[in-house]
């Protein structure tokens, strides 16, 4: 019977790492909380990314990291007027979104979803 390969524990924690940083590298949280205040992303969602002026904005702090990258990226393509699929339209983020950076966006999103927030699963 072949034994199957083991993974030690440190290598498995650096794959896992580099899986999540992806190619460009690890997200700076510091770096990100200092764009959210450049681009003044808090006159709407709030300087803790969950105090919205308005109700329709959405929530920040606490989402997926992944997915505000993603909300980022669909706006930048939205502004473009690419006509690419999965984009998305909004008056104030397709006017800020283009000046953000791909560092920009990968901090920013690892910042928020880093903040404490109500977004969670209870049990």
């Amino acid at each position: 019977m072949m034994k199957s390969p083991t993974i030690k524990p440190v290598a498995a924690v650096g794959l896992a790492l580099a899986f999540a940083c992806g190619p460009s590298g690890a997200a700076d949280l510091m770096a990100g909380q200092a764009a959210f205040e450049k681009f003044a992303c808090a006159a709407c969602h709030g300087a803790d990314g969950k105090s919205s002026v308005l109700p329709t904005y959405p929530v920040l702090a606490g989402q997926h990291a992944d997915y505000l990258q993603h909300a980022l990226r669909s706006y930048q393509r939205g502004a473009s007027g690419s006509g690419a699929v999965n984009t998305r339209s909004n008056a104030v983020m397709t006017a800020l979104v283009p000046q953000l950076s791909d560092a920009d966006i990968r901090n920013i999103a690892a910042w928020l979803s880093s903040l404490p927030s109500d977004l969670a699963v209870r049990r």
